[in-house]
């Protein structure tokens, strides 16, 4: 009786195996390189000015701030100053999603840092496909912060079509949500592209440099006055945020 022959594997098969595991064993090993790193970056000071007339202030990271070593985010104090709370980035237009967001919010967490998630908008894009993405990517549990709706760039689009897509992330977003979502932008595009239609959601403003408070007239919660902070647990450099309150006024918009 004839032998069977052994059934042999294509070679690109195991090409490929070889080549993924390999791949993998590598980002693996990034991964914890860039952690100990992390870990081991101190800092004397934030390296900015801090606004001396809050008492709540808090970053925001994406991927462009690698990997984080949030315990030493939470432990770093100076001067009574440190972060309370930290946005991320979560998702981009309709399928993109940050490739740190999962690690951060968890991370955060675990680290007793109040958490939000943001969602960068493409304004060329359907609104309410933008906030399944985000819907998604991101479980808001209590404490956390609302969602938050990162708009910034007209994409070519018209004043009137923007508005009419953020308007459907918006409302999509709080739908979903139960809880009224805040919108990221800067003092002058809120003031060109946005203004009184979007008033009555809170405002997280950007506007640097400012001694003590951004120039807007509208009421604002959050303010990004700085994207120069160094910080105990980050490689690279940081944005800074304050909270336009007290701790009760901050606990009170936290999610229920």
């Amino acid at each position: 009786m004839p032998r069977r022959r052994k059934k042999k594997f294509p070679r690109w098969i195991i090409s490929f195996i070889v080549i993924a595991v390999l791949a993998f064993a590598a980002w693996t090993g990034y991964r914890w390189w860039m952690y100990r790193k992390a870990k081991f970056t101190r800092y004397p000071e934030f390296g900015i000015a801090i606004p001396s007339d809050y008492s709540i202030h808090g970053i925001d990271v994406s991927k462009y701030q690698d990997i984080i070593a949030w315990e030493e985010v939470k432990a770093m104090r100076v001067d009574n100053i440190q972060v309370g709370f930290a946005f991320m980035k979560a998702t981009e237009g309709i399928g993109n999603r940050d490739p740190q967001f999962h690690r951060n919010w968890k991370k955060a967490k675990a680290n007793n840092i109040v958490r939000g998630a943001y969602h960068f908008f493409v304004a060329s894009k359907d609104g309410k496909m933008q906030a399944q993405n985000f819907i998604k990517r991101v479980e808001i549990e209590p404490g956390d912060l609302p969602p938050v709706l990162d708009v910034e760039q007209r994409n070519g689009v018209s004043t009137a079509q923007l508005k009419k897509e953020v308007m459907k992330w918006l409302e999509t977003a709080e739908n979903y949500y139960k809880v009224t979502p805040i919108i990221y932008t800067n003092v002058d595009f809120y003031k060109q592209y946005l203004g009184s239609d979007f008033d009555k959601y809170p405002l997280w403003v950007a506007h640097y440099y400012e001694e003590q408070q951004p120039r807007i007239q509208r009421n604002w919660i959050f303010w990004q006055h700085n994207d120069q902070g160094t910080v105990n647990g980050i490689i690279h450099k940081v944005d800074f945020n304050v909270f336009k309150g007290d701790s009760l006024a901050f606990k009170n918009i936290l999610v229920r």
